[in-house]
């Protein structure tokens, strides 16, 4: 019905989610799928995935995919009654969550078709609530009174009038449709037919609540079915019924599972809630579609006790992501943001830790905890381990050079203990800190680095650059200076290297690789303004040869993680590469605003995730990062 269309899902990771994005992929589509929970193991590669919490993604992610469909799956609800803290996650994940995707896609040039997924509580309950057991079910036609009778139902509701007034005005460039789905059931889900099942095959009794109760149950596969069928619908807009139009009660729902369960226990409960019996009028639906769901109970749950054999036991997807750690923080603040914004991607409560050495550096005001580390030579492996797993860190983010040989060495025992260090193998770093050495290895792979020696007569130049051989040294640094005074600068160094004076304008390049060694995306920005080595403007362009030279560079070097490769462009159109930082800098956060998402990467990747399906989705016009001091205020 959507073969080789775009369809965007959020959601697609749920009970219904997985049914829908399993039969649009066997039917052809382009897919995007979001959810809070990591890709199931088993869907194809084809699929693009996008975890976290989509209330952070971004116009760019949209539109780079240009989805001509898009499926509204995801929600937040509570089973029975709605907990005190259910009021803030309704907001952000049922009320904010439908608004800003639409924000992001009301406007876009490829959408035709909004399928929404809302319920049957937006319907008053005096329609269907009893005191005593009903006899029959009541038919909810479309058109029947609303009050929603919970939070969730609210935000359904809410939803809905949200599209039909987008419709008003971009009806004529696409039709929003929002399917009412009322108690609908699946394979390993959190409903009441898939948790009873799961009790029974660990020999538990069954807790009943007014077995009298009337409900349309509909099988997660029959409602994806009925969404797809919706959007393929040119005619289709407006609010429908999502369900089989013949209610069952809950004793139809144990006297199936009886015939497979002979020595299954109850036990009655008694409630002070009223009988429901509601069921879904599908006029509209079948007279439109030509189709509604059959599946009965008795027909499903025989599949579903034999998935919850071979599967029930088994995690669908990965450990979501936990906590990171940033080390060196001193005042890194616009880098805690940065990770804080990474982690909120996930929606799993994360944290953003800081570590330093100073007990009172600025950092810590902002991180979500801090550790007050001992000196990089007197830590050990031990107490990283320790202090990690006690605040459920699995992510580091080292940022000083001279820290990176510790957790170069160290992170091959640290991975042992389920925790990713963002740094390179020990040998990548030693080159990347050693800048005689980077010049060798450049030069030796052939790529166009400025030459350097330690013998100045070696330098063929009458203007040069005298620096320290190890570590950053940039207000160290003597820069256009004759012979004499080159030597004359040298001699207040440590470990001076000579090279030649280039004119030219000075780009960083930021870049990251992933754990497959590949290059997944290439950012240059411009160093408009200088401070101190570091960057205060800096805005980035697109020049694809410099690009693919670098990332061939870093590929070359062994990297890991973010890095950062600094060099000169002369007029004539040359490329100049002075050093490589093999760690993220304080003007990367540009990068990251560009589409760079190194930290959110990283995240995944600590999680245990292939990166392979998140695309790096690049700003489509330069962005420039003016960098300044800001003032906070809290009320402690």
């Amino acid at each position: 019905m959507l073969s080789g269309k775009r369809v965007f899902v959020s959601g697609g990771n749920g009970v219904i989610g997985k049914e829908l994005v399993e039969l649009l992929h066997s039917q052809g589509a382009e897919l995007l799928v979001g959810d809070l929970k990591p890709r199931p193991r088993w869907w194809s590669a084809d699929i693009r995935y996008r975890q976290g919490d989509l209330n952070e993604i971004t116009a760019g992610e949209l539109d780079d995919f240009a989805p001509e469909y898009f499926f509204h799956l995801a929600a937040t609800f509570e089973r029975s009654v709605e907990s005190y803290e259910f009021w803030y996650e309704n907001h952000r994940h049922n009320m904010q969550l439908g608004a800003h995707l639409m924000t992001l896609l009301k406007d876009s040039a490829h959408l035709r078709k909004v399928v929404n997924c809302s319920s049957y509580l937006v319907y008053d309950p005096e329609l269907y609530s009893f005191d005593k057991p009903a006899e029959t079910a009541f038919s909810l036609r479309e058109d029947a009174a609303v009050f929603p009778r919970n939070l969730t139902g609210m935000a359904k509701l809410y939803h809905e009038i949200e599209l039909r007034f987008l419709n008003g005005f971009k009806r004529d460039s696409y039709k929003s449709v929002s399917a009412r789905i009322y108690r609908s059931y699946g394979k390993h889900s959190r409903d009441i037919v898939s948790r009873w099942i799961r009790m029974l095959l660990a020999g538990e009794a069954l807790t009943v609540y007014k077995p009298e109760g009337l409900f349309d149950y509909v099988y997660a596969g029959d409602v994806a079915e009925g969404l797809v069928r919706l959007a393929a619908c040119d005619e289709a807009e407006g609010v429908f019924n999502l369900a089989t139009g013949k209610a069952q009660r809950v004793s139809d729902i144990l006297a199936a599972l009886k015939t497979h369960f002979p020595d299954m226990r109850t036990v009655n409960e008694d409630v002070d809630i009223p009988y429901e019996a509601s069921e879904a009028n599908m006029d509209r639906f079948e007279s439109l579609i030509g189709w509604k769901p059959t599946r009965r109970l008795a027909d499903v749950i025989p599949m579903m006790i034999e998935h919850e054999k071979r599967h029930g036991s088994e995690d669908d997807s990965r450990a979501g992501p936990a906590s990171l750690l940033i080390t060196s923080l001193s005042g890194k603040v616009p880098l805690i943001r940065a990770a804080q914004s990474a982690a909120a991607k996930f929606g799993s409560g994360a944290r953003v830790f800081g570590g330093d050495i100073n007990a009172d550096c600025l950092g810590r005001r902002f991180a979500d905890g801090f550790w007050h580390m001992p000196r990089i030579d007197a830590l050990t492996a031990a107490e990283v381990v320790e202090y990690c797993q006690a605040n459920g860190i699995s992510g580091i983010i080292p940022t000083r050079d001279a820290e990176l040989p510790f957790w170069a060495g160290h992170r091959a025992e640290l991975a042992d203990h389920g925790i990713s260090v963002m740094v390179s193998g020990p040998e990548p770093v030693a080159v990347c800190l050693d800048k005689l050495r980077f010049f060798e290895s450049a030069r030796t792979a052939g790529f166009p680095v400025i030459p350097a020696s330690r013998d100045v007569d070696a330098i063929d130049a009458s203007h040069l650059v005298v620096k320290e051989q190890f570590g950053a040294g940039a207000r160290s640094i003597g820069i256009d200076l004759d012979r004499e005074q080159a030597l004359a600068h040298a001699m207040a160094l440590e470990q001076p290297i000579f090279q030649p004076f280039i004119d030219g304008s000075e780009i960083s390049i930021d870049l990251y690789v992933d754990r497959s060694g590949a290059v997944k995306g290439v950012v240059l920005r411009t160093r408009d303004s200088v401070v101190n080595g570091e960057s205060q403007v800096t805005t980035t362009f697109r020049d694809e040869a410099i690009e693919s030279t670098c990332a061939e560079l870093a590929q070359s070097l062994g990297l890991y993680g973010h890095a950062v490769i600094q060099a000169f462009m002369t007029d004539d159109g040359g490329l100049h590469i002075i050093e490589c930082n093999g760690r993220i800098g304080g003007a990367s956060m540009l990068s990251l605003t560009a589409g760079l998402d190194s930290l959110y990467w990283f995240a995944l990747e600590a999680a245990g995730e292939d990166i392979g399906s998140y695309p790096f989705v690049r700003a489509s016009r330069p962005v420039r990062q003016v960098r300044f001091p800001q003032d906070s205020y809290d009320y402690p």
